[in-house]
């Protein structure tokens, strides 16, 4: 993996922390994805003049993405009206790429070695310190728990089918166009009808916090699927899920969660299973 394409994938995970964050600070969740994905149907219209179509080989997987995404929209909000953003989010995004180790395996080819299979057990164990100290001192509520597990499942199905689309498309921005439009079409169109000509009401003071995230997660999403032309799928998924230490630390600042020294060797224990992961074997 290059510098390039590290930084890359970093500033994913930063942006990526950030609209989950967004996402979780609206209240009501529906009103918070619904302007999160319309505002990516819009981005993705914007775009599409300005790209090439992806190629007719891609669109299957375009498809089959954006329904996945359906899922995963409905997955996250369930998990964050379950639990708490600090283990919500480390169990979902945590769970994706030790899920997507083992698709690329399977359906890209993609074999990992040594040091890879390391980092998959490390980084492992840094997911479970994190999600674990969430729930310090309180019953698991396994409701919210697999929930977030779910999500994760979703994740990596869309990662995978992604990277394979992705590389087939011809064009990275295209392919990130199309898919916001397409994908973008569900949430918003169920809300319109849930709350009929209410809507405009319902969402107006949450638009711009709303259209800031969904701004958020088409560049941290846009940059991963272009990372994924030029690496591996499973050191790509590894490295975006640093975005967990980042939404710790906000849940922290913003939610005032606990954070705490256990979490923050959890925390590292993640960082050393990315660098097992990225060891230029």
């Amino acid at each position: 993996m290059t510098p390039a394409v590290t930084a890359a994938v970093l500033l994913a995970a930063i942006t990526h922390a950030s609209w989950n964050a967004i996402a979780h600070r609206i209240t009501d969740k529906l009103v918070g994805f619904a302007l999160i994905a319309g505002g990516g149907l819009l981005i993705g219209l914007a775009l599409a003049p300005f790209a090439a179509a992806p190629a007719a080989r891609a669109w299957p997987y375009l498809i089959g993405s954006a329904l996945i995404h359906v899922a995963y929209y409905l997955l996250l909000m369930k998990s964050f009206r379950l639990g708490d953003f600090g283990q919500a989010y480390p169990i979902a995004r945590g769970t994706a790429p030790l899920v997507v180790t083992v698709l690329a395996a399977v359906f890209a080819h993609e074999v990992p070695d040594g040091w890879a299979a390391a980092g998959v057990a490390v980084s492992c164990a840094g997911l479970t310190g994190v999600a674990l100290w969430g729930m310090r001192g309180r019953r698991p509520d396994f409701r919210a728990v697999g929930a977030a597990l779910a999500t994760g499942l979703s994740i990596a199905a869309y990662t995978v089918v992604d990277g394979l689309g992705v590389r087939a498309s011809g064009s990275s921005l295209g392919y990130i166009a199309w898919l916001m439009v397409v994908s973008g079409l569900f949430v918003p169109a169920y809300a319109a009808v849930r709350w009929g000509r209410g809507t405009a009401a319902v969402v107006r003071p949450y638009v711009g916090l709303g259209l800031l995230g969904s701004a958020l997660s088409v560049l941290a999403y846009g940059l991963v699927l272009w990372a994924q032309t030029r690496a591996e799928l499973a050191p790509v998924a590894a490295l975006r899920e640093s975005s967990i230490i980042v939404g710790a630390a906000i849940g922290a600042v913003l939610f005032k969660e606990r954070f705490g020294a256990p979490r923050m060797a959890a925390a590292g224990l993640l960082v050393v299973g990315i660098g097992l992961m990225l060891h230029a074997g």
